[in-house]
């Protein structure tokens, strides 16, 4: 009998539905798991389920009877892979679940940056528009969507569904090459030159030593001052106090940010600490988070941990 243990159970909300697996098994669950903590709770488990709890080469050796981990998200830079490809240890992740949700929270901020929503709200609130005893006032620019132009780093199936939706509402996408490439794939363009011609750029790409810091600020001074950035991706991807910083001299127009370096972000952390700027949104790793896109992430959870039990292997890194 598998013994299964889901270390942060609390990452989905309670209205969403988990199935079982439909094997023989001992399902246990918790709502948070520490560092701490991690170990004793995996010391019988042969089926760990985590989110966000890191499981590093140090943890993994502690724990022989595991034999499968089923990370529920896509990111996997919270379990050691390598350590668990050289000590048989199978992992999989989640797949194209959220198509639908992060393409429409990449939209939504875009167009609240173009319109500069956030800042008229506050202007609103301060009591502006009665200052200026005019039927409406302009204190901020507001720019189309339509005709932009969008550039996308990163082409998995998020990047891909963002630039779908983006066509069809008339913004010009292309998607970057890697950072430092000297050679440009087939429908890909200079990592350089998407960054001065862009007016959006988003972020869809995985969190790793060579993408940590790609957008600091070097790359963000590329940047035209009318442009926005969007990240719903990794917090790492971004260096945030750079970013803080070309948002508060006006170097670029606007940012939207739905992920941190560390989450939950820090009250000292530069985009919380300035979280009243009107150029900037800020959203606590929801992008991925709509109903539909969260009971899908569960099943295919276990769809994962039930192919495992099978041997038939889906989605496994």
């Amino acid at each position: 009998m598998e013994t299964i243990v889901f270390l942060d159970h609390g990452t989905i909300p309670a209205h969403i539905s988990i199935p079982r697996p439909t094997f023989c098994h001992q399902w246990h669950q918790h709502a948070t798991t520490t560092p701490s903590q991690v170990i004793e709770r995996l010391q019988l488990a042969t089926i760990a389920i985590t989110n966000k709890v890191v499981l590093n080469s140090q943890v993994l050796a502690k724990l022989p009877q595991l034999k499968f981990i089923a990370i529920a998200a896509t990111g996997t830079n919270n379990v050691d892979l390598d350590y668990c490809r050289s000590h048989n240890i199978k992992v999989a992740n989640i797949q194209g679940y959220a198509t639908r949700s992060v393409p429409e929270h990449v939209i939504a901020m875009i167009f609240a940056l173009k319109r500069n929503l956030a800042g008229y709200q506050q202007d609103i609130a301060n009591g502006e528009w009665q200052h200026q005893q005019q039927f409406c006032f302009f204190t901020h620019s507001i720019t189309d969507v339509a005709g932009s132009t969008l550039r996308i780093m990163g082409k998995g199936s998020l990047g891909q569904a963002v630039a779908t939706v983006a066509k069809a509402l008339g913004m010009n996408v292309l998607f970057a090459e890697h950072a430092g490439a000297t050679q440009c794939r087939d429908g890909y363009h200079p990592f350089e030159q998407v960054l001065r011609e862009a007016d959006i750029i988003s972020l869809h790409c995985p969190l790793t030593p060579t993408t940590k810091n790609m957008i600091a600020a070097p790359q963000l001074a590329l940047m035209k001052s009318s442009a926005i950035i969007i990240n719903t991706s990794r917090g790492g991807l971004i260096n945030e106090q750079a970013l803080v910083d070309v948002l508060l001299s006006c170097q670029i127009a606007g940012a939207g940010i739905d992920v941190f370096t560390t989450e939950p972000a820090l009250p000292s952390n530069p985009l919380i600490a300035h979280c009243q700027l009107p150029n900037l949104i800020l959203t606590p790793h929801v992008a991925w988070g709509s109903d539909s896109a969260i009971q899908t992430l569960v099943n295919q959870l276990i769809d994962n941990i039930n192919s495992f039990h099978q041997g038939t292997h889906k989605n496994q890194l």
